[in-house]
């Protein structure tokens, strides 16, 4: 069970951001909406909140999911692959050891972001994608292992539309996985009940299971559909302005 969150609210730069989109740019005052929406519902879900000003200094810095991964033991700041990104490691480190006495650091020449790392259970999917490297990775398993966890590798560097793992997956208990159509017969999920997301809904991929409640980004009918069969209250919120940064649901905040 999610006690607490880490979030950030987005900068009035944030269009700045680094993105593949070729849209009309994110509307701030939308994004600023949807973001308060994102924390109220985390509150519902029982969560007490830790809200970080806006860092100015890094556009990218509301997708705080990025700059750490979380366990019961410890927490493990990251080295991300964009190199723009990396000052928000120290920006939020000190939000960081106010709940964790250990710490520990991904150091070059590996990189790491958090939205390539998935738990499900006591096991950790970590990605190996245009942003973590394979030294990033192996660190990263190497302190899990240390803590008592298990952790595979998934390559998702020639998947097409996939930027970050978790923009392709996502742990739903009890031995589930919501699986992109892109990735659902990878050999590395083997052995656990796949829920699959239609290729024209691969988005909707990235949703993140909180306590009892299943946050969802709106608008993907057949996904939500289809995730009303687990029995979960389901929770569908509005992340478009995110989408257009190349970021989801679960990029937007820490629960631990």
């Amino acid at each position: 069970m999610f006690t607490h969150a880490i979030v950030r609210r987005p900068g009035e730069n944030f269009v700045s951001g680094l993105t593949s989109y070729r849209g009309d740019p994110p509307d701030y005052a939308k994004a600023l909406a949807q973001h308060e929406a994102y924390c109220r519902a985390l509150e519902r879900c029982g969560l007490q909140l830790s809200v970080l000003d806006p860092d100015l200094d890094h556009p990218d810095s509301t997708f705080v999911e990025d700059a750490a991964v979380l366990t019961r033991h410890s927490a493990i700041l990251t080295r991300p692959g964009a190199p723009s990104r990396r000052g928000e490691v120290a920006a939020i480190r000190p939000a960081i050891e106010q709940f964790f006495a250990s710490v520990h650091e991904i150091t070059a020449p590996g990189t790491l972001d958090g939205g390539d790392i998935c738990q499900a259970g006591n096991h950790f999917f970590i990605g190996i994608s245009r942003r973590t490297n394979e030294v990033g990775a192996r660190q990263l398993a190497a302190f899990l292992s240390a803590a008592g966890y298990t952790s595979s590798f998934v390559d998702v560097r020639e998947t097409g539309g996939i930027l970050h793992l978790k923009s392709g997956i996502a742990w739903l208990g009890d031995g589930k996985l919501l699986v992109a159509e892109e990735l659902a017969t990878r050999d590395e999920f083997r052995g656990y009940s796949i829920l699959r997301v239609a290729r024209e809904e691969t988005y909707a991929a990235n949703c993140i299971r909180v306590n009892d409640s299943l946050l969802i980004p709106a608008g993907y009918p057949v996904a939500e559909q289809s995730l009303k069969a687990l029995g979960l209250p389901i929770v569908p919120l509005e992340v478009s302005e995110f989408r257009k940064m190349d970021g989801g649901l679960s990029c937007l905040s820490l629960r631990f």
